[in-house]
């Protein structure tokens, strides 16, 4: 194994949990509405992902879905990047990283001393990057590749293969570690490295379209980090 890759958000980072604490801010702890921006959140994001919209239209999305819940008229765009912006800085000042990540890195680096980093994340660079600093890991990750600074997407293989490009590794050398088994694990399995899907929930299968999705071959499943370097060492 020469090199190691990572999802950024539900993986290296708590997304969830600071998205989850700047909209309780937000929306006054409304439940209801707290699920319908999750909601919302991935429907969009994944659009953008694929590219069906741009970035600053899935968050306009957004905003105009939470208003259409909340029963408001619908905003114009000013109105709605002032309303996201709101929520961008509530998002930002609840970054962390979880808390398995800096003992896993270690752990990682005496394992495989030598395997080179990296981070693979759907979305523009220059957020990503922010959140990478605002955590406290943009030394450990001198590779990151932004499927919006690039123009491939996972689950694309090309955007795996571009980033053991140039880390300077072959795809069978490398593995990628991420919370989504779709885009992450078979995806990067697809590609020729070894999946890893990082089930934090314990799910053990995830709903999708098609139906139920179990993890396929060349897929490991870890419910934490801590369990990555027994998961890629033999």
């Amino acid at each position: 194994m020469r090199a190691v890759l990572f999802d950024l958000d539900g993986t290296l980072m708590d997304h969830d949990a600071a998205r989850e604490a700047a909209v309780a801010e937000l929306l006054a702890g409304d439940a209801a509405l707290a699920e319908e921006w999750r909601r919302l959140e991935a429907l969009h994001y994944d659009q953008y992902a694929a590219g069906r919209c741009s970035f600053a239209e899935q968050r306009r999305r957004r905003v105009r879905g939470i208003h259409a819940a909340m029963g408001a008229a619908e905003p114009a765009d000013e109105v709605c990047d002032a309303w996201f912006a709101g929520y961008l800085k509530r998002y930002r000042g609840h970054w962390r990283a979880f808390d398995d990540v800096a003992p896993a890195l270690a752990a990682l680096a005496a394992a495989l001393p030598d395997a080179a980093l990296g981070v693979i994340t759907n979305g523009e660079g220059e957020p990503q990057r922010a959140k990478l600093a605002a955590i406290g890991l943009t030394d450990r990750f001198p590779v990151v590749v932004a499927s919006g600074e690039v123009g491939l997407a996972k689950p694309d293989p090309a955007i795996f293969a571009l980033a053991c490009e140039r880390l300077g590794v072959e795809p069978a050398g490398a593995a990628y570690v991420g919370d989504r088994l779709d885009l992450d694990a078979h995806g990067a399995a697809a590609a020729g490295l070894r999946g890893v899907w990082l089930d934090r929930a314990g799910s053990d299968a995830v709903q999708h379209p098609a139906g139920a999705l179990a993890p396929a071959a060349g897929v490991a499943t870890i419910a934490t980090l801590h369990e990555l370097p027994a998961a890629l060492v033999p």
